[in-house]
């Protein structure tokens, strides 16, 4: 897939994986919401797929009361942008504690992302684990 699309929207795309990404180490649910289009779909296997703006906020909120202190950082792997319409692949590693034990993920996040008025919006997220280390120092 590689990068392609204009220079201009493929830094708004990475402006908006790094919102998501800040927004999620600060557990600011305002925040983390803004990157979502209104009927947006999180696909997170093992637990769900989620559906519209509220459903997946509340999700989230409810699910980040386990992830205290986290820090959760992004990259994107791959952009293909086609007017208002993009896919991106992106990798996310979120690492946290739990009790005395800090955990490291590693996941891939296939993403479809719309420009509304301007501005891009996640449409869709995909998670997959990558890999999961426990125990980490």
């Amino acid at each position: 897939m590689g990068f392609s699309g204009p220079v201009e929207d493929r830094i708004a795309l990475r402006n908006l994986l790094d919102s998501y990404a800040d927004a999620v180490c600060r557990n600011d649910a305002d925040a983390w919401a803004a990157t979502w289009a209104d009927d947006g779909r999180w696909e997170l296997p093992g637990f769900g797929t989620f559906s519209g703006k509220t459903e997946i906020v509340e999700t989230w909120k409810a699910a980040m009361t386990g992830f205290p202190g986290i820090v959760f950082q992004a990259w994107p792997g791959a952009m293909t942008i086609e007017g208002d319409k993009a896919i991106m692949r992106s990798y996310a590693s979120e690492i946290y504690s739990r009790g005395d034990d800090v955990h490291h993920d590693l996941g891939e996040y296939a993403d479809a992302c719309m420009k509304i008025e301007g501005r891009w919006f996640f449409a869709s997220r995909r998670f997959r684990a990558l890999r999961r280390q426990e125990g980490v120092s």
